[in-house]
């Protein structure tokens, strides 16, 4: 697995092995392209965690995701107290793979 000093590197890096398009989370699914995917409609194929020194706000957690349909992209989300409200389902599939 790759390290990273922040998300910013995390993120070109994926950008630059294949990882183009911006995934966003909703309620009950990831959303792409017009396209949305449930939670077994995607894989989580790389995860990177970044702590912020002094504030917590600053915590993220970068996810290389690819979905059934073969799209690869990018997740970027706060963990803890800042992340985004979602389904159960997917806050399982999430929370699986962010420790």
């Amino acid at each position: 697995m790759y390290q990273y000093e922040s998300p910013v590197h995390a993120i070109e890096d994926l950008r630059k092995r294949g990882y183009t398009e911006d995934f966003n989370l909703k309620d009950n699914c990831i959303v792409c392209k017009g396209s949305q995917f449930n939670a077994n409609e995607f894989v989580i194929t790389e995860v990177y965690r970044f702590e912020g020194d002094s504030d917590p706000g600053d915590e993220a957690i970068v996810l290389g995701i690819e979905s059934a349909t073969g799209i690869k992209g990018i997740l970027v989300n706060g963990y803890g107290y800042s992340s985004e409200p979602v389904s159960d389902e997917i806050e399982r599939k999430l929370r699986m793979h962010a420790h």
